[in-house]
């Protein structure tokens, strides 16, 4: 790997990065006492419910505050704003160390395999050379797109990754994916209480990992990040970007994006051109997909729960418990295909596509100068937030269209969804949550299953001849009792209840909650049904007289 790329320099850049978005910040603030205000009042409200230590001495410190700011002259209330970006922007700065990249991207494969895969060590020990090779993991997960592409526009502007965003995983799963494509390390924005994770926490804090403390709702601290994110744009930092805000609870793909960050990249390419140092930005929508999903079962029952819904951090889901990782890796790496990473077609900030040398191109074809989205009717080039936030809502709406493309259905989303519409043609009653009682109440016998199997998977391929899906080498390929077995295998000793069991009979449902999950992926393609809201025509949980869909695609 080249180490020219910007981040292997980001240590020795971390303290003036940060003095630039605190600048930033306090320069760009009109009124210093709504952000003292703000900030003073959210984190009272946030601080007075809790009993930890730190968390009253906080609570003392800011209701001090709160009492001392009409007081203030203007010149300390600016002071103080400058005091609390500097904190905020030093709290969310990240850490990138060359020698743990180098240890995590050249030896940790092979030492991952051996130790999670036993039968393999032998392998290993007979070629060492694959303990320090990304071969270890290479038929276990796949890196899929136009690869050569994204290569040459490395060299030709700053990349953003926006992928789909389903576990904790997915941070160091795709920037296993760069290394794997010969793609630069980027750097991205990672949810603080991951960081309490052991083993996420050294990969994250010493691999460009930057902390996003999602309890902090006021607006000095949303800015902080922007502004962070803003420059290091604008000094060539790739980045990834998770603009789902957090993990899909219902398994389905992103449709409503937060693109807070995402439009940060945007005013990062117009303060170029204003600069005059057009720094080009090419967005890289992409997708994550897992045979299995590490938290399956706490992100589906939070999102099935009233109180769950409201739920927007999680501290104890499988990723906190060291055993369900060690089981879950060792799961995907005993299946072949288990994890397949798909970079989709890059594009600018104003979603045109992009040729190999980074020109744009419109919807007829058309070369365009993206330069000119920025320009005001004299051609000076503007920071225009209005104008942006249009043209951010617009790349997003060109985003999920990409990653409904982008999407590879494994064998698991299949089964899922036939099983799923068996399940709930036989329920008592259409609505969700009844069908989601269902537990062990339907025994489907193996041919009638592997004929609706197969006859899912047909529609799909055909689908895919369209360029409006993406199918697994696997999937594609494999019969209907074939796809059935493979979900079997990967359902079967990783989740703590069994989601299908194989009965002489046929094949038993047992969890529907976790076939509600797997079977979502396939909801925006017409072959699952639509009870998570994802379209127009989406049928809500509650539906007392929803039809049960047909497998060939009835919403």
């Amino acid at each position: 790997m080249d180490q020219s790329a910007p981040i292997f320099g980001f240590n020795a850049a971390r303290e003036s990065l940060v003095r630039d978005v605190v600048e930033r910040v306090v320069d760009s603030s009109q009124d210093p006492l709504f952000y003292l205000n703000d900030a003073a009042y959210n984190e009272i409200k946030r601080l007075e419910s809790s009993r930890k230590k730190k968390d009253v001495e906080r609570l003392g410190e800011w209701q001090r505050l709160a009492r001392s700011i009409g007081r203030m002259s203007q010149a300390e209330r600016v002071e103080k704003l400058r005091e609390l970006a500097t904190d905020y922007g030093w709290d969310v700065a990240g850490n990138f160390n060359p020698r743990v990249y180098k240890l995590s991207t050249k030896v940790l494969p092979g030492l991952v395999t051996g130790l999670l895969a036993p039968r393999t060590l032998a392998t290993l020990a007979q070629n060492p050379r694959e303990l320090v090779s990304l071969d270890a993991l290479s038929d276990k997960v796949k890196v899929e797109g136009p690869i050569e592409k994204l290569q040459k526009l490395c060299n030709r502007g700053v990349m953003v990754y926006v992928p789909t965003h389903l576990s904790n995983m997915d941070s160091i799963v795709f920037g296993y994916a760069l290394e794997r494509a010969g793609l630069p390390p980027a750097t991205y924005g990672a949810g603080k209480n991951l960081f309490t994770n052991p083993i996420l926490s050294f990969f994250m804090h010493n691999l460009g990992a930057y902390r996003v403390d999602r309890r902090l709702r006021h607006a000095l601290y949303k800015d902080v990040l922007k502004a962070y994110s803003c420059v290091l744009l604008e000094r060539g930092y790739h980045s990834l970007f998770f603009p789902g805000g957090t993990r899909s609870r219902s398994g389905g793909i992103e449709r409503r994006l937060k693109l807070g960050l995402v439009g940060s990249a945007l005013e990062a390419y117009a303060r170029s051109v204003r600069a005059g140092r057009e720094r080009r930005v090419f967005f890289v929508p992409s997708t994550i997909n897992y045979v299995i999903t590490l938290e399956a079962e706490t992100l589906i029952r939070d999102y099935l729960s009233e109180t769950g819904k409201s739920r927007y951090i999680i501290e104890d889901d499988e990723s906190s418990r060291l055993g369900r990782m060690v089981a879950f890796i060792r799961k995907l790496l005993g299946m072949e295909g288990a994890v397949v990473i798909r970079f989709g077609e890059p594009m600018d900030p104003f979603g045109n596509s992009v040729d190999d040398n980074g020109d744009s191109y419109d919807r007829r074809g058309r070369k365009v100068d993206p330069s000119r989205y920025v320009r005001d009717a004299s051609g000076n080039a503007v920071v225009d937030p209005a104008r942006d936030a249009q043209y951010t809502r617009e790349l997003g709406e060109e985003i999920t269209k990409a990653y409904v493309r982008e999407t590879v259905i494994l064998s698991t989303h299949v089964v899922a969804a036939a099983c799923f519409a068996r399940l709930r043609k036989a329920a008592p009653r259409p609505d969700l949550f009844t069908v989601l009682r269902q537990r062990d109440t339907l025994t489907i016998p193996r041919d009638e299953l592997a004929a609706d199997v197969r006859n899912l998977k047909d529609q799909l391929v055909e689908k895919e001849k369209r360029g409006e899906v993406v199918c697994s080498e696997f999937v594609r390929a494999a019969s209907g009792g074939d796809l059935i077995e493979h979900a079997l295998r990967a359902f079967n000793g990783y989740h703590e209840t069994p989601v299908l069991v194989p009965r002489r009979e046929g094949i038993a449902v047992f969890d529907p909650e976790l076939l509600f999950y797997y079977q979502n992926r396939l909801v925006p393609y017409g072959f699952a049904w639509d009870a998570i809201g994802y379209g127009p025509t989406a049928v809500k949980p509650s539906a007392p007289n929803a039809a049960a869909p047909s497998l060939g695609g009835a919403r």
